[in-house]
């Protein structure tokens, strides 16, 4: 394999609670309480999908610009000094560096979100390329952002392993060709079952994460 993909946001950060906090504050504070079954509608979506979701199921009187920069003020300081790395992530990712594979990260935060993030835990020069569904204009219900993150990283979709801690996102990478792991997070825990039937193989944190050969 010639390249490792990583997802943020419940693979290699712990920072999906974050989210459901500035949801339910975000919503509480307009009177609405979140459905049960809100994250896991917009787990696997763009940052600008969600906002549109948002703003159309509960009618909200914003733009879905007016939407981001309300998110982001709120999101800003917790990626920067609260959200932790996932346990034995930061061994891994040296591990895997040391043996000449590339590594990338594809997700679904802008990059006002994961610059901070990375730089604040000193990781950021690890990787090789940063890719945000943002720059593909689709979520991670669609393998694009798979696909462009390879295509940046020199590697097919063959050689490709890729680490997600979602559903949708893990049968996206998969449609493109890759080997996928998926990884536990408490946020997708519902999906965990489904999860173990359609990835290559599982994780509950990277201490037995599978090294390049």
């Amino acid at each position: 394999m010639k390249a490792y993909i990583f997802d943020l946001d419940g693979t290699l950060l712990d920072s999906m609670g974050v989210w459901e906090q500035i949801d339910a504050e975000f919503l509480t504070k307009r009177g609405i309480e979140m459905p049960p079954d809100y994250i896991s509608a917009v787990c696997a979506l763009s940052f600008q999908e969600t906002a549109a979701y948002t703003i159309e199921r509960f009618g909200l009187p914003v733009s879905v610009d007016e939407l981001l920069k309300a998110w982001n003020a709120m999101a800003v300081h917790a990626y920067g000094h609260t959200v932790a790395l996932k346990p034995y992530a930061r061994e891994f990712l040296t591990a895997v560096k040391e043996r000449g594979v590339k590594l990338g990260i594809a997700t679904s935060l802008p990059a006002a979100l994961y610059e901070p993030s990375l730089r604040g835990h000193g990781i950021i020069e690890m990787f090789d390329v940063v890719c945000s569904t943002d720059e593909v204009g689709l979520g991670k219900s669609s393998p694009e952002v798979f696909l462009y993150t390879a295509d940046k990283l020199g590697a097919a979709p063959k050689e490709c392993v890729v680490f997600e801690d979602i559903l949708q996102a893990i049968q996206s990478a998969k449609l493109a060709g890759m080997v996928v792991y998926g990884v536990f997070d408490e946020a997708s825990k519902e999906q965990w079952a489904a999860i173990q039937k359609i990835a290559d193989g599982v994780l509950y944190d990277f201490k037995d994460a599978p090294l390049p050969q």
